[in-house]
This record gives structure tokens, sequence and C-alpha cells, in this order.
């Protein structure tokens, strides 16, 4: 077996992307249980929560920057979200480029019954973190992501 560690640049920073994996993972992961119980993905959750606070409606376009989305994969979960009858998906009047989706009212029960349990699971979740390490987290992975 290779010895790798002989080629690491930055052994400190490579330490750091594991711990920040390896977080992201296990919050994601057990914020994820209630959500996939109701048969839904985080990301298809977002996508709901993102259009309910946008005034349930918004262009495709906007809600993949919103949610760092790719093309596939925004079509793919918003295309099983309008088969569940989530969301409605429509060209744009004023552009027909742009698809612009509209949350429904089966949207907007989930959103409405899911939310107040995730919302305290996201609190449990930071529990360890006291207010200036939250804000600090927030400001270091901001900060990641516009280098990256």
């Amino acid at each position: 077996m290779a010895d790798l560690s002989a080629l690491l640049q930055d052994p400190l920073a490579h330490r750091a992307l594991d711990a920040l994996v390896r977080a992201e993972t296990s919050v994601t992961r057990s914020l994820g249980h209630e959500l996939e119980r109701r048969g839904l993905s985080p990301t298809a959750f977002s996508v709901l929560v993102v259009l309910e606070s946008a005034g349930r409606s918004i262009e495709l376009r906007t809600l993949r920057h919103r949610l760092t989305l790719s093309k596939a994969n925004a079509s793919e979960v918003t295309a099983a979200l309008e088969q569940r009858g989530l969301v409605v998906r429509a060209r744009s009047l004023h552009d027909r480029r742009a698809v612009i989706l509209t949350l429904t009212e089966p949207g907007r029960r989930i959103v409405t019954d899911l939310f107040p349990g995730h919302a305290r699971r996201v609190r449990d979740a930071f529990t360890p973190l006291d207010e200036q390490e939250k804000r600090e987290l927030a400001r270091l992975c901001r900060k990641l992501e516009r280098a990256a």
C-alpha cells in the first residue's frame, strides 16, 4: 500500500477537509431521516422551502443558484416533485427559455407540516456550538465557498 502522506502539500488542509466532510455528512444524514420517512430527499425539501420562502414561485435558474444545484440535479428533483403534485413547472411567458416553478397546495402543506420539526432538529444539531462558534462556522464556510 502506497504512503500518500508524503505527497500532501498541506496536511492541515486535508485534516480540515476531512473534518468538514465528516461533519456535513453526519449532520445531513441526521436531518434527513424524517424527511426520507415522508419520501423527500433533503434537496427536494430544500426546493419546497425555497419556493415557500420566495412567495411560492421562482425561476428554476434562481432556485439552482440559491441551492447550488447542477442543471441535471435540479431537473431531476423538480421532475420528481412535479410527478408527486408538489410543484408545477411551466415556461415563462416573458422568456420561453426560462422555467418557472410554482409550489402547489399539497407542497405547501408538506412544508407547513415538516418545517417546524426540521427547524428543531437543525437547532439541536448545532447545540454543541455556542453563538459565536456558529457565526464563525458560517463565516468560514462562506469564505471557502467563495474561494472554490
